[in-house]
């Protein structure tokens, strides 16, 4: 019996071996991350790309086609107001007139001082005034 125990106790001892044995081939080193790994995590996020998508050719078409009549629209206004202006000022007396022309350089010039003013103070308020 003392011999039957002796076995059991060397058939314990080699499975518990081989456990420990097999338990140790699992395990690794962490090591740190490759260089490659490491400069990409802190650049941060890769940023989008917009994509711009083009529509049917006609839809391009008549956009620009509209975009030119606004513009022109524009235009024959600006014309419109300064025939009219002059127009204003033509049929007054000469003091008159030069009074006129006067204020349109006061008004003028007070308008730029307050462009610039703003402009200084934000970027945004300077935009407002473009």
């Amino acid at each position: 019996m003392n011999n039957l125990s002796g076995k059991k106790r060397l058939i314990f001892i080699m499975i518990f071996s081989f456990a420990l044995v097999v338990c140790e081939a699992q395990t690794f080193e962490r090591y740190g991350a490759p260089k490659q790994g490491r400069s990409a995590v802190k650049k941060g996020p890769l940023k989008s790309r917009v994509v711009n998508i083009k529509g049917p050719k006609s839809i391009e078409k008549a956009k620009k086609k509209q975009e030119a009549n606004d513009r022109k629209l524009r235009n024959d206004y600006k014309k419109f107001v300064k025939s009219n202006q002059k127009r204003s000022i033509q049929i007054q007396t000469p003091e008159i007139q030069k009074r006129m022309k006067q204020n349109i350089k006061n008004a003028n010039s007070s308008y730029k001082a307050k462009k610039k003013n703003s402009a200084i103070r934000t970027k945004e308020a300077g935009r407002k005034y473009n």
